[in-house]
């Protein structure tokens, strides 16, 4: 197992991508390679952030990585407000992803602090 595996907040994104793929499943065919693929880029690239930070040999370096993820983060939350307003989400499942991606910000706020500690 890697290391960055054994990180809550490396779960909790691969967890949050899930929760993308299976919403953005029922986005309009022609959504495809618009929203959905745009959707789908920006929150798996979190996870893929705190990975490949994690090979970086300083904490400093790690913690930059982190900071991009929280910026792959609040694209997806953009993209998310965009779906939401054309009707692409429902009210219940973006109030559900928009909570979902508090949590993961706050976790990647408090690690970046741990790391430039």
């Amino acid at each position: 197992m890697f290391k960055f595996e054994e990180l809550d907040v490396w779960q909790e994104a691969v967890g949050y991508s899930d929760e993308i793929y299976r919403t953005t499943a029922t986005f309009p065919a022609d959504e495809r390679f618009g929203l959905t693929q745009q959707l789908r880029r920006s929150a798996v690239s979190i996870a893929a952030n705190i990975a490949e930070g994690s090979s970086r040999s300083s904490s400093t370096d790690f913690a930059r990585f982190v900071e991009i993820a929280y910026g792959s983060l609040m694209e997806t939350v953009s993209h998310l407000a965009i779906a939401s307003r054309q009707g692409f989400v429902s009210d219940e499942a973006y109030k559900s992803l928009y909570d979902h991606a508090e949590q993961i910000g706050r976790m990647l706020s408090s690690f970046r602090q741990t790391l430039r500690s």
